[in-house]
């Protein structure tokens, strides 16, 4: 007898009671996706989805397989010893929560580690979940290592299926080939059942990659409020990237060698950013700038990078936990 296909909703386990998602109107959430792993330099994309849950209402709609979705040999759990026995282990996890913001206004998130097996069917899973919730809209965050200086405000690109409905938001204005991620593929296969799909990608500098980076998560999170309609609390995150800023500034203060390479940031970031405001792109900059194709070919190389990172800890041999980036 054939195997019967493997249903996409035992990838997951609904709670009880089922909150109430829709809104007052009658309206439908929108449905934001945090993955970790992938791209998310300074753990923005981590931070801000753990913000979003702390600081408002949330209930638990969904909590998917991790034995289902993760290689535990390439993001190995940690698991605490005492000395005489093993006392805990830290799972990965990946949960669907209900939340509302401020004002009341429900939304979806979609948080966690990022799936390492059957993206198809953890996307097809997410989708009819969104079906039956009556999700309107989908917005996937992301944080990218740049060349930018932690002494200006984080940039942000953004792309989805209708353009029009990013408003003013930067986009990166250069067709590329990309190693894909769960992240990605859910983006994609959403637009291509009618959602509207967007992504947005903040610009973390690439030498706090490895360190949380609060900025760019209330950079995130304030593009989310501008597409979504949504009241977001930001302070808390501010206040954690005005400390992170003047410990940053502490340790560049007398040495002359990284003041020198923060200098010539913050000169690329100011004449781009002048480029940007008098042409309405972030991509148009004058010559001695890079070209949209340029930071494009800069992105691709960051993402096969991490691809290549990936691959090797799937190796046989590796032990230990794996960093995120």
């Amino acid at each position: 007898m054939d195997e019967q296909p493997a249903r996409n909703d035992a990838l997951y386990e609904l709670a009880f009671p089922a909150p109430q998602v829709t809104r007052a109107d009658g309206t439908g959430p929108v449905l934001i996706h945090a993955l970790e792993g992938f791209a998310d330099a300074g753990h923005a994309v981590a931070l801000a989805a753990g913000h979003l849950r702390d600081s408002l209402e949330s209930e638990l709609v969904a909590t998917f397989s991790s034995d289902e979705l993760m290689d535990y040999r390439s993001r190995r759990p940690t698991i605490s010893f005492s000395g005489e026995t093993f006392t805990e282990v830290e799972m990965p996890a990946l949960t669907l929560h209900a939340i509302r913001d401020n004002a009341g206004k429900g939304f979806l998130l979609l948080a966690g580690a990022e799936p390492d097996l059957r993206w198809e069917q953890f996307v097809d899973a997410v989708r009819r979940l969104s079906d039956r919730l009556g999700v309107t809209d989908v917005i996937g965050l992301n944080a990218i290592p740049m060349a930018v200086p932690h002494t200006r405000p984080p940039s942000i690109t953004a792309h989805g299926s209708d353009p029009d409905a990013l408003g003013n938001l930067p986009r990166w204005g250069s067709a590329m080939k990309l190693p894909a991620s769960a992240s990605m593929l859910l983006e994609l296969r959403m637009s291509e059942h009618d959602y509207r799909a967007s992504g947005l990608s903040v610009h973390v500098p690439h030498y706090l990659a490895q360190t949380n980076y609060p900025a760019a998560s209330a950079r995130l999170l304030g593009a989310v409020a501008e597409l979504a309609g949504l009241d977001l609390p930001l302070a808390a995150l501010e206040s954690a990237a005005a400390k992170v800023r003047a410990q940053v500034d502490t340790e560049v203060e007398g040495n002359s060698e990284i003041e020198s390479v923060v200098a010539a940031l913050e000169t690329q970031y100011d004449t781009f950013t002048r480029a940007a405001e008098e042409r309405a792109s972030l991509l148009a900059a004058e010559e001695s700038l890079p070209s949209g194709d340029e930071l494009g070919a800069e992105l691709e190389r960051f993402l096969a990078e991490q691809a290549a990172e990936q691959s090797s800890k799937d190796e046989p041999g590796d032990e230990g936990p794996q960093s995120s980036i």
